[in-house]
């Protein structure tokens, strides 16, 4: 038995790097530990009801409520903000754990300054990765040839300048991709039929352990219609779901189809007048229950995020993928190449190739069969209760009786 211990979670206010650790936070409190959760304010509310003691802080980052537009274009557009954010947090955070230190720090991939904060402290940390890690030989076959023409203009080598001097300023040598890429230990919390080449991960660092889902009764729950014979989700996330376009497509996609239901997610930047007029079958919601449709639903049509991808598979939903940014354009891939999912780019999704994948796809026993195998694959991954075994595992043996 493990005792007590004063663990302290750090993130950034997103959504999909929120989300993913709030049932291992969850479990490490009812587990008799206290867990101080350092977040911004917009996403207090939700870890505070984990049972967490929230350490509020002050970013500038875009929020999720914000326009996409706000994150940029380029990769330094969508880099330099975490950097920004990092210096000006790290004053904050130092203030607010004074007297306070944790015997261990968890931490999501983008929180800097948690791993700034371990070292001063000399604790333990975990980060807790919501999204694919590096594996072997990920530096040559993906970062360099991504980094390769941003290091040749002045901007990149400001950026780097600044981030190798704020390292130094806080007693870190380490350069600063190896610094953000490169935890010293990481439980992941995707399922590993997502991570590319898994074969060459490290896992004396990395451990997967999948989706850590747990009630979410109280997000509210949703009921499958009488009569609807299929039930088709259309979510692009929280974040990238300024698309009217793509959602008259899927309008027209499935609202004409006899015996199915469409559930259309929008989101907060589209206006639902936008769509034009919608049949019957179609329900428009800004928000929703996510889980709850999916435990229900026979087709998901999503961003192919970690967490909806996740979702997907561990309700055994077929896929169509339609990537907006970032990860999920090789999450996408990795779905259709496990044989549950077809990736269509946003330019080719339309109404036509929509309903082709979706009648395709519901009808297919093999993709059933797939989905079957990859959902009793993630549920041996262990999840929430691996999750904090792993956890109380890193704790410094002065906490234990």
């Amino acid at each position: 038995m493990t005792a007590p211990a004063h663990i302290a979670m750090f993130s950034i206010a997103a959504h999909g790097h929120v989300n993913p650790s709030l049932e291992v936070i969850r479990e490490l409190v009812a587990r008799g530990h206290r867990v101080t959760y350092a977040i911004p304010p917009v996403f207090a509310e939700k870890a505070a009801a984990t049972g967490a003691e929230v350490k509020p802080w002050n970013s500038t980052l875009p929020s999720p409520d914000d326009d996409p537009e706000a994150w940029g274009t380029t990769l330094l557009d969508n880099v330099e903000p975490f950097l920004d954010d990092a210096i000006q947090a790290l004053p904050q955070l130092i203030e607010a754990y004074e007297g306070d230190v944790p015997d261990l720090v968890l931490h999501d991939t983008a929180s800097y300054p948690a791993r700034v904060l371990a070292r001063r402290w000399g604790v333990p940390a975990i980060s807790l990765a919501p999204h694919l890690v590096a594996w072997r030989g990920y530096e040559e076959e993906v970062a360099e040839p991504m980094w390769a023409e941003p290091r040749k203009t002045e901007r990149g080598r400001a950026y780097y300048a600044r981030f190798h001097a704020w390292l130094e300023e806080n007693g870190i040598t380490e350069h600063p991709d190896s610094f953000a890429g490169h935890p010293a230990r990481s439980l992941v919390l995707i399922p590993k039929a997502l991570q590319p080449n898994a074969d060459r991960v490290d896992e004396s660092v990395y451990t997967f352990v999948g989706a850590c889902q747990g009630d979410r009764t109280a997000e509210g729950d949703w009921q499958r219609p009488p009569g609807a014979e299929k039930v088709v989700l259309v979510s692009l996330g929280s974040s990238f779901t300024k698309q009217p376009g793509f959602y008259r497509e899927c309008v027209e996609a499935f609202g004409g189809l006899p015996g199915w239901h469409l559930v259309l997610q929008i989101g907060r930047h589209v206006d639902p007048a936008e769509l034009g007029e919608v049949p019957a079958g179609v329900e428009v919601h800004s928000w929703l229950p996510q889980l709850a449709v999916l435990r229900q639903a026979d087709l998901f049509v999503t961003h192919a995020g970690a967490g909806g991808s996740q979702e997907g598979l561990a309700t055994a939903t077929p896929m169509i993928a339609v990537p907006q940014a970032a990860d999920q354009f090789g999450n996408a891939d990795m779905l259709q190449g496990l044989g549950v999912a077809r990736h269509l780019p946003t330019a080719e999704a339309t109404a036509a190739t929509l309903r082709a994948a979706a009648l395709a796809l519901v009808d297919d026993p093999e993709v059933a069969r797939r989905l079957k195998t990859i959902q009793a694959e993630m549920a041996e991954e262990g999840g929430t209760r691996r999750a904090a075994d792993l956890i109380e595992a890193e704790l410094p043996d002065r906490r234990r009786p």
